[in-house]
């Protein structure tokens, strides 16, 4: 499930109070410094524009731009592993607050190969006391299969031609053709769009269940955010900026990683916003959604038939044009 999929049904996650709809608690992080628990909330809420430029000057904007070029390179660094590891496979735990409801979810991801020889599984359930959402992403070295079902709602199967896809990267001259997959779908996607959409600006030494890891937080940039919501655009551009409680429901304010340092691995992300209804009063932002990665394998043998998938025919559809229309490079 693609991140914008996650804020449009809701938030949530990883060892939230279940059956409940206040707070989602993030598990515990033992971070480095100053003795802060990340939890959601922590810290004071500043505007967009005004998060965007504090600290400029002197010493305090060098070590700023210090820590900020670090959290990119973690990110960046990242996910260039997830692209390059040779095999990939790992169990997946999400839980998704929609309005009142708590969703829980669990899944695998399996990812063998690298450039075009890379194959990827990625299969998550989510359920309520009463319906089910099930998502299904699979390259098989032809297609890109996307399958959904949405409670009762009739199943629906997408497929992209990953050729097309090639010939368009080629087209934009995109040098590094490693990444075909953060283009389809599967982990490496909505990984690459939270780096796309969002700044990093802070890193933190931290051990989360006994495994030291990189704790890195973001903020929107503001062109992303105008783009995606084009009706607050001329706000998110403006000097005064926008903040949290600006946000319609679903939408985060910011995100942070949690990247282990052995691997590089981003083995949990989690989004902070203030939840509810619209309008809201000013508050701190929480973790309203956490996806996360464990029981993770790298570099062990897969088996190769996860990566195979034939839907029946009734019903497809082939959605390669508009996929291919998407295709755009990563930034830097």
């Amino acid at each position: 499930m693609g991140l914008l999929a996650v804020w449009e049904t809701g938030s949530g996650l990883s060892h939230a109070q279940p059956g409940t709809a206040g707070s989602i608690y993030s598990r515990p992080v033992a971070v480095a410094g100053d003795g802060a628990q990340p939890g959601g909330g922590e810290g004071t809420v500043v505007p967009l524009a005004a998060a965007a430029g504090a600290g400029q000057g002197g010493v305090q904007g060098v070590e700023q731009a210090d820590q900020a070029g670090k959290a990119e390179r973690v990110v960046a660094a990242a996910l260039a592993g997830l692209a390059r590891a040779p095999s990939i496979s790992a169990r997946v735990r999400q839980l998704v607050r929609v309005g009142n409801m708590v969703l829980k979810g669990s899944g695998r991801y399996i990812q063998s190969g690298t450039g075009e020889e890379q194959r990827y599984r990625y299969e998550t359930t989510l359920n309520t006391t009463s319906e089910e959402f099930e998502m299904l992403e699979v390259c098989d070295g032809l297609f890109a299969w996307s399958y959904r079902k949405l409670g009762p709602q009739s199943a629906q199967v997408e497929r992209v031609d990953i050729r097309q896809v090639r010939d368009r990267l080629t087209a934009l001259q995109v040098a590094d053709r490693t990444d075909i997959s953060s283009h389809l779908g599967g982990i490496q996607r909505p990984l690459a769009r939270v780096r796309q959409w969002f700044r990093f600006t802070t890193v933190t030494s931290a051990v989360m269940d006994e495994v030291p890891i990189w704790l890195v937080e973001g903020a929107w940039d503001r062109e992303s955010l105008a783009l995606i919501l084009p009706g607050q655009a001329e706000q998110i551009r403006s000097p005064a900026g926008i903040g949290p409680a600006d946000l319609p429901e679903g939408v985060p304010w910011s995100v942070r990683l949690s990247i282990s340092k052995r691997e590089l691995f981003p083995c949990r992300v989690e989004w902070l916003a203030i939840p509810g209804p619209r309008p809201v009063g000013v508050a701190q932002p929480e973790v309203v959604a956490v996806l996360e990665l464990y029981d993770v394998r790298i570099g062990e043998p897969v088996d190769a038939t996860a990566f195979v998938y034939k839907p029946a025919t009734e019903g497809l559809l082939d959605t390669t044009d508009t996929a291919v229309s998407q295709v755009a490079p990563w930034r830097p």
